[in-house]
């Protein structure tokens, strides 16, 4: 199916329709009028000499009919009448053969007289005529066209503005008056539409906003408990215990951790709000990523090399720095944590003994979530696991 016509261009070709119509109407009157005035002359002219003929013959006065190259006269007896002439009804015709000559035949009280004139000069006029008519047809169509193009253009230009202001409308929603700007008419019209569009856009986000407040509200409460028994249950089992109850726990602890992170990430996702950029060192931002998730963790394990300052949306940045370092199964036992920043990257990556389980074979790790990738994309971080234990984030410069 094809695209419709842009809404200029058909004004436009409305215009130049309208335009060729009145053009074509007034060439036809006009070249009408101009027939039956010839036809009207010419009839005068003729049935003129036909009466005045036939009142000097019937009256017994001299009369030598005319024989002149533009007008000639003839009795229906007459041997030098053209045969075709005696053929034609009472009135004046065009002849079929020459139609710059008109016959008029005529009942007289002198008999029958046919009168012939030529009227080739009015005949080229008309030719002219035509010709000068349609060239007007021609241009007041194209003349029609150019001024529907640019009124159309002049007339859209609230229109276009009204575009300009939807489109620079923010990605989250927010209270217009764009019907305050324009004519109160069918624009103004759409304007309102569009203002009290947004309004109810607004309340919706409202109370999807009151929604996930309280929602994380109320899933905070028992996190919360779950990783406070966790911790207990942690700080309660000595070396002696078994390893693998130890492994669980700690599963259960990062899984608490990363059920806190989402949740704070969703809210973060669903206000749909600028970050706040702000310039902090580089060192101690990377470091402080992994400060909440095992406070007994071998400082040791964890190696940052990065110099500097970095300019990050904080809060954003922490959120995805520790959902990807919990992706990646650390700490474990044994487990080194490496952070490194390079320029406008940062790579996360583990090294474990080669008894410990790898990321791949955790119920607990794996591919970056839908929700974290959702965060990155808008702080304009994109996210790439290279390998189950190597987690890459990209960042613009600024």
């Amino acid at each position: 199916m094809s695209a419709p016509l842009p809404l200029r261009a058909r004004f436009t070709l409305l215009a130049t329709l309208l335009g060729f119509l009145v053009s074509g109407l007034a060439a036809a009157a006009t070249l009408l009028m101009v027939e039956r005035y010839e036809y009207v002359i010419a009839t005068e002219i003729l049935r003129g000499q036909a009466v005045d003929y036939g009142q000097r013959i019937a009256n017994g006065l001299p009369a030598e009919l005319p024989r002149t190259q533009r007008l000639r006269g003839y009795r229906i007896d007459d041997p030098d009448l053209p045969p075709a002439y005696a053929s034609f009804p009472p009135g004046v015709s065009e002849d079929a053969l020459d139609h710059d000559r008109h016959v008029g035949v005529f009942d007289t009280t002198a008999g029958r007289m046919v009168f012939a004139i030529d009227l080739g000069d009015i005949e080229a006029l008309e030719r002219l005529l035509v010709l000068l008519v349609g060239t007007l047809v021609v241009v007041g169509t194209a003349v029609a066209g150019g001024l529907g193009w640019l009124l159309s253009g002049r007339a859209l230009t609230p229109l276009r503005t009204l575009a300009e202001s939807v489109e620079a409308l923010p990605v989250e929603p927010r209270r217009t008056r764009l019907a305050e700007g324009v004519s109160a008419d069918d624009l103004g019209r759409l304007a309102g539409a569009i203002d009290a569009y947004q309004e109810r856009l607004v309340q919706a986000d409202a109370n999807e906003q009151a929604f996930f407040a309280d929602a994380s509200h109320e899933l905070r409460t028992p996190i919360a408990v779950v990783q406070g028994a966790t911790e207990v249950m942690l700080d309660d089992v000595d070396a002696d215990t078994d390893p693998r109850r130890i492994e669980r726990l700690r599963r259960l602890d990062r899984g608490v951790r990363e059920m806190h992170d989402l949740i704070e990430m969703l809210l973060v996702v669903a206000r749909r709000r600028i970050p706040l950029v702000e310039d902090v060192d580089a060192a101690s931002f990377l470091r402080g990523a992994t400060g909440t998730l095992d406070t007994d963790a071998d400082p040791a394990a964890v190696v940052v090399t990065a110099a500097g300052t970095i300019r990050v949306p904080p809060r954003e940045a922490l959120l995805l720095l520790r959902h990807a370092i919990g992706r990646l199964g650390w700490p474990s036992s044994g487990e080194a944590l490496s952070m490194r920043l390079d320029a406008q990257r940062i790579e996360l990556s583990t090294s474990r003994p080669g008894s410990a389980p790898t990321a791949a074979s955790r119920s607990d790790t794996g591919a970056t979530g839908a929700l974290a990738q959702r965060l990155a994309g808008q702080i304009g971080w994109r996210i790439e696991r290279e390998s189950p234990d190597r987690i890459i984030f990209e960042f613009p410069s600024t």
